[in-house]
């Protein structure tokens, strides 16, 4: 986004606000950290996009590798020259500063697995390949990064959780309800905007070209699969909080994960309205003001600084 851009566009985005409404309890250093890498992950989409409409492979590919490589080293790319890598790497920094180098190795292997994802959608974009209803929801779950958001949110309760409660059924549960709310909603109201402009990864467009279904009858289904996640969520949360109480032991270490306990699935349960509230309020879906529905007026759409080698 270029400068002239960002001062008319991007407060109406509101990506702090998303970020407040579902980190809450956060300190402001952790705070800020996880706003500015939620802002470049919403620019790192915006550069997929824009790639993949002026063809620019190769462009791509080396982005990926340099993101691939930042996030294992991020002090070797801050001042680097293309900004979407710099950003990345000082987002990076900053949050692998609080919890340590095991959760920071976690971090990393799911964001690598988030970045290989979005190749396999850029490349199912460039060559127009739909993909299977049952194998979008699974890519969609890694290029929205999932686990990612929901590593974030140890850092926000300050504790690492322990592997045994992660991989907890009712946690895992709650986790995913809360994620693909997100990233269905998402789809619900990126819609109209992908669909003008021609994209095919969007579960509306999924179910529209393998399903048969109409444009009405897609948005209602999206909006279906966007509702059950409330009622998966809530049932998984009363489980959540079972296990807070169950963690409670009288120690020391059992009252701090407790507490990180609901601090987590207190924050899962923030995400729905804040997601939905944002996607009513910010810029970035108002596609009926857009003079083109297909070109968001907040991207830049000429020739890009980072397509030289």
């Amino acid at each position: 986004m270029p400068a002239d851009k960002v001062e008319r566009y991007a407060d109406g985005l509101l990506y702090t606000d998303l970020v407040a409404g579902y980190y809450l309890g956060a300190s402001d250093e952790v705070l800020s950290a996880i706003s500015d890498f939620t802002a470049w992950f919403f620019a790192w989409d915006d550069r997929q996009d824009r790639d993949v409409v002026h063809g620019r492979e190769s462009a791509w590919l080396r982005l990926c590798v340099r993101l691939q490589s930042a996030l294992e080293s991020p002090e070797e790319y801050m001042h680097h020259r293309d900004p979407l890598v710099a950003g990345f790497a000082d987002s990076v920094s900053r949050i692998y500063g609080w919890l340590g180098p095991i959760w920071n190795a976690r971090f990393a292997r799911h964001f690598h697995r988030t970045i290989d994802a979005c190749d396999q959608e850029f490349i199912n974009r460039t060559t127009r390949t739909v993909p299977e209803p049952g194998a979008y929801l699974e890519l969609r779950r890694l290029t929205f990064g999932h686990w990612i958001w929901t590593d974030l949110l140890e850092l926000v309760a300050r504790c690492e959780l322990p592997d045994e409660v992660r991989k907890h059924g009712a946690f895992r549960q709650a986790a995913l309800a809360t994620q693909d709310f997100a990233a269905w909603y998402n789809d619900l109201c990126s819609l109209p905007k992908e669909y003008a402009g021609g994209e095919i990864h969007n579960l509306g467009i999924v179910l529209i070209r393998h399903e048969g279904l109409s444009v009405e009858e897609a948005t209602a289904e999206v909006r279906r699969r966007a509702g059950r996640c409330v009622t998966e969520f809530l049932e998984a949360e009363r489980a959540v909080l079972l296990l807070a109480d169950e963690a409670a032991d009288g120690t020391f270490r059992g009252a701090e994960l407790s507490a990180a306990l609901k601090s987590c699935v207190g924050n899962m349960r923030n995400w729905f309205s804040s997601v939905y509230w944002w996607h009513h309020e910010s810029g970035r879906y108002r596609v009926d003001s857009w003079d083109d529905p297909s070109t968001p007026p907040y991207v830049s759409d000429g020739p890009a600084a980072h397509e030289e080698g």
